[in-house]
């Protein structure tokens, strides 16, 4: 049994397309979709009905969910967050999938995906984790926490995403993994990356693969959907962080909130000159290509 679990393509369509092929090249028996298909990036119409040619299991994403809500106009959001002008490329994406009618596949996903399969350890599959979709699997996760999610969410293997940034731990006869991000990478490798799963003997053997792809054409495709001028500033981020495969949208966000600066284009001008470290291109990519170790 082989199965590729994919997870936060936000909207990139070449990514999506290179891990696909990738995929079932080396013979796929199954696919996990693990949430953040959509936002971020201005494809994500095209991505989601890419994705219902495949035959595969979802869960749901912060950002899959946070499209749904901004459409419903949900009032547990605050109100700066669904009208405000720094957030408006949230506003087109959501905008985006509900004129092609396709929010209606996104509200159907679960939150966790479980696979059992005779003698092997069994798979708890969310985007998060188990207990919410925001609560990655990141690089100071404490086997304190592990203990907690298993004794809550009884699995083997734990596998998320969320983070962007592949990631192994073990604690005891547990294994949590972290898929890493096919569109939008944060750990300074720019191909799109996914977890594979096979079980061999008894036991899942987890590699992470890395895929290259023209990343020339995802930039573009900001200009051509008309949302890099729609989106403004946050839409700018968005595409410089598939660019340069770094974070800078949060980063911003804690870093204005602890100065009481705002989020516009003073605010980030005076971000990126006290956080000049912050930002770069990707490094040059290796040449491996797949490993057990991230």
């Amino acid at each position: 049994m082989r199965i590729a679990v994919l997870a936060d393509v936000h909207g990139n369509l070449p990514a999506l397309e290179a891990v696909l092929a990738d995929a079932a090249a080396h013979g796929a028996d199954r696919y996990v979709v693990n949430g953040d298909a959509v936002n971020r990036g201005p494809q994500g119409v095209e991505v989601l009905r890419r994705l219902q040619d495949l035959e595969a299991a979802y869960t749901l994403g912060n950002h899959d969910d946070l499209l749904r809500r901004l459409v419903e106009d949900d009032p547990a959001l605050p109100f700066d967050f669904r009208h405000g002008a720094f957030w408006r490329a949230n506003r087109w994406c959501a905008d985006d999938l509900e004129a092609a009618g396709l929010l209606d596949t996104v509200r159907r996903w679960p939150m966790t995906v479980r696979i059992e399969l005779p003698s092997a350890p069994s798979l708890l599959i969310a985007h998060g984790s188990p207990r919410h979709y925001r609560e990655g699997y990141g690089r100071h996760l404490s086997d304190a926490v592990i203990s907690e999610i298993v004794e809550m969410h009884p699995a083997d293997v734990l596998v998320g995403s969320h983070t962007h940034w592949p990631l192994r731990h073990r604690w005891g006869r547990y294994q949590v993994l972290n898929t890493g991000a096919v569109g939008v990478p944060f750990n300074g490798d720019g191909r799109a990356q996914y977890l594979w799963l096979t079980l061999e003997d008894g036991a899942w053997t987890a590699t992470f693969r890395r895929v290259a792809y023209d990343v020339r054409e995802s930039l573009a495709a900001y200009d051509a959907r008309g949302y890099l001028e729609a989106g403004g500033l946050l839409a700018r981020l968005f595409r410089d962080e598939v660019r340069d495969a770094r974070s800078y949208l949060v980063p911003f966000q804690m870093w204005a909130e602890a100065q009481g600066a705002s989020l516009d284009e003073a605010g980030f001008a005076a971000f990126r000159e006290a956080r000049p470290e912050r930002f770069g291109p990707p490094r040059p990519w290796p040449t491996v290509t797949a490993s057990e170790e991230p």
